[in-house]
């Protein structure tokens, strides 16, 4: 079949090529997981404060903690945008939209009242597939930070092995960047939120 142009069309499938293309509208983020597109709403503000109280903590000589940044996890088909990526200078180049999951040091996630199952579940095993040394989970409704390290295993049996939470006002000393994380500032939203 053959357009006004003369060109043909061209049926695409593979859903990694479809996401590529997405525009997003308005303010919401799109990130593809094993194989769905899931659009969420921007996020609050107690939100957005904690996200930069973690980055503001991050040795900057050292590592390039960054928002909002696609992710490539080996062997998935998922493409997400955690809250926060932390990536040590010189292991990413820095030319693709994706930065491959094995470069990451630190990837956050900032638990919304849509996220909480994706954060502590998907996502987890998705991270741990993609070898990402540590993935920090901060949940403003329980005032708790999960921080797991260790990845093993592979597709959706991939968890970590070691998981250590903290209540918001404790520190949680993150070995992967040397540092104690002052979780004292950190902002709580209502259950029912």
């Amino acid at each position: 079949m053959s357009g006004a142009s003369g060109a043909k069309a061209r049926l695409v499938t593979d859903i990694r090529e479809i996401f590529a293309t997405l525009e997003a509208p308005g303010e919401l983020r799109a990130e593809l997981l094993r194989g769905e597109i899931v659009m969420t709403g921007g996020p609050d503000w107690a939100h957005n404060m904690i996200v930069t109280r973690v980055r503001d903590q991050v040795p900057q000589n050292r590592w390039y903690p960054v928002a909002t940044q696609d992710i490539a996890i080996p062997g998935e088909v998922s493409e997400p945008q955690p809250d926060l990526v932390v990536i040590e200078h010189g292991a990413f180049d820095g030319r693709s939209r994706l930065v491959p999951a094995p470069a990451t040091t630190l990837l956050l996630e900032v638990v919304s009242k849509t996220s909480k199952h994706r954060d502590h579940v998907t996502k987890r095993s998705i991270y741990a597939a993609g070898q990402v040394p540590a993935y920090l989970i901060i949940d403003p409704y329980a005032a708790t930070c999960v921080l797991l390290t260790e990845p093993r295993g592979s597709g959706e049996a991939a968890d970590y092995r070691t998981e250590r939470t903290s209540e918001f006002g404790e520190p949680v000393p993150i070995g992967a960047l040397g540092i104690d994380l002052d979780t004292s500032e950190f902002g709580t939203l209502p259950a029912g939120a």
